[in-house]
């Protein structure tokens, strides 16, 4: 039954099926299969989605799409500029902050291509950059969307494997300044190299102003952070925070909130939910029909077999997950493989919270390479460029981000050092 379903899954999404639709089609041929009751289907989708930190994906999303639309993220951008706008390439470096910045509340990588590509990769072209290095600089960049805590796939994997938010939320941290670190040092050599951004500071406000302006904004993740770390509200309650905040800075003190903009914003929304409810609830009967045919412990047993040690385990699916990240979406990948995969990594020693991160980083990696990596799309409508031209100017920015995978991967101490000092 099992190896139908699998097959019936593939085969649908060889034909261009929707991955959310292929997972549920799937699901239901395993229940046809079995002969079980359809009730079953009702059941294990209810059972998917109720789970009370599931209620901060719609307000992340929502609260990512109302920093757009207020402002907030433009003032990021600004002040972001006003630090690094200084050296060489640093308009390109302030991308690769601001979204460092901007993730720290949005928990979407999609959200921050859109936020910040709107207002920087025209701002890059303006000065001189080449338009295929602006989309690839951001659609690389936005990947922190979903590494910095708080972040969607984050909330996802510790729904699918009953793991702790807060402390995934906390391993996340570590990986997300090393890969933007590293971002930026390449941004720096590369606009050094090619002569690029020696202009970079024309026209950015002062370091003063650009926070008088922008502090409002700068204080959105210092609130969401540290009241969840501080034990004021838990991450799900935070997600409503960050959208209380939101709506209060955008229409009554930026007022760029209008009524029009309201609803196209929480339209948008709505359907970015929608989509993730709907793979999350899929995917529930799908993992229940597995488990039920014990596809879990078979494939623990196949790769305790396949693998002699911790290492190689995890080599072996970092390759898995680098090539199902470029064809399968992040979500479904999360809650379809996060149960299978993490107790096999509990086998060989790993901490849950650092395969979690592991798994988010490496999935985020297909969120910029082709064919179905949406960060590439989204920058790329911004940029207004087709995804072959910006193919050679992407991959240097993929081997960069692989490289501090593979870092994150076997120095566990990057992931689990503030998850270690606030939890012991």
């Amino acid at each position: 039954m099992s190896q139908l379903m699998i097959l019936s899954m593939l085969i649908f999404f060889a034909v261009s099926v929707p991955v959310a639709v292929s997972i549920g089609l799937a699901a239901l041929i395993g229940v046809g299969y079995e002969g079980m009751t359809w009730l079953v289907v009702a059941q294990q989708i209810y059972a998917a989605l109720d789970k009370y930190p599931l209620v901060a994906v719609p307000f992340f999303i929502l609260a990512g799409n109302l920093m757009e639309a207020s402002g907030i993220s433009e003032r990021m951008v600004e002040f972001a500029k006003s630090l690094v706008g200084g050296v060489q390439g640093g308009l390109a470096i302030s991308c690769v902050l601001t979204c460092m910045i901007f993730a720290a509340v949005a928990g979407s990588s999609v959200a921050t291509t859109f936020a910040v590509g709107a207002i920087l990769i025209p701002a890059m072209l303006k000065h001189g950059y080449p338009r295929p290095f602006a989309a690839s600089l951001q659609a690389t960049s936005a990947e922190l969307g979903v590494i910095i805590p708080p972040s969607v796939p984050t909330i996802l994997f510790a729904v699918s494997t009953d793991t702790s938010v807060g402390e995934l939320f906390l391993a996340g941290v570590g990986p997300g300044i090393l890969i933007a670190s590293a971002l930026m040092f390449y941004v720096w050599v590369y606009a050094k190299r090619h002569g690029y951004g020696k202009n970079d500071g024309v026209g950015r406000l002062p370091v003063g102003q650009a926070f008088r302006r922008a502090w409002l904004a700068l204080l959105m993740p210092v609130i969401i952070l540290g009241g969840i770390y501080g034990g004021v509200f838990t991450p799900t309650e935070a997600s409503a925070v960050a959208v209380v905040y939101a709506l209060v800075v955008g229409i009554f003190i930026y007022r760029r909130l209008s009524l029009k903009i309201l609803s196209q914003t929480f339209h948008r929304s709505v359907i970015s939910t929608a989509v993730i409810m709907f793979i999350i609830a899929n995917a529930g009967v799908f993992g229940f029909l597995l488990n039920r045919a014990g596809v879990p412990q078979a494939l623990g047993d196949w790769l305790s077999m396949l693998f002699t040690d911790k290492h190689m385990f995890l080599l072996g699916v970092n390759l898995a997950l680098f090539v199902i990240g470029m064809f399968i979406e992040t979500s479904a990948s999360i809650v379809v493989l996060a149960p299978l995969l993490l107790p096999v990594a509990m086998q060989f020693g790993v901490d849950p919270a650092h395969f979690g991160v592991v798994m988010v980083v490496n999935l985020a990696l297909g969120m910029v390479t082709p064919p179905f990596g949406v960060n590439l799309f989204a920058a790329c409508t911004v940029a207004q460029i087709s995804i072959e031209r910006l193919m050679r100017t992407l991959i240097p920015f993929v081997l960069v981000a692989f490289g501090c995978l593979i870092v994150i991967t076997y120095v566990p101490w990057i992931s689990l050092f503030l998850k270690e000092l606030v939890y012991g």
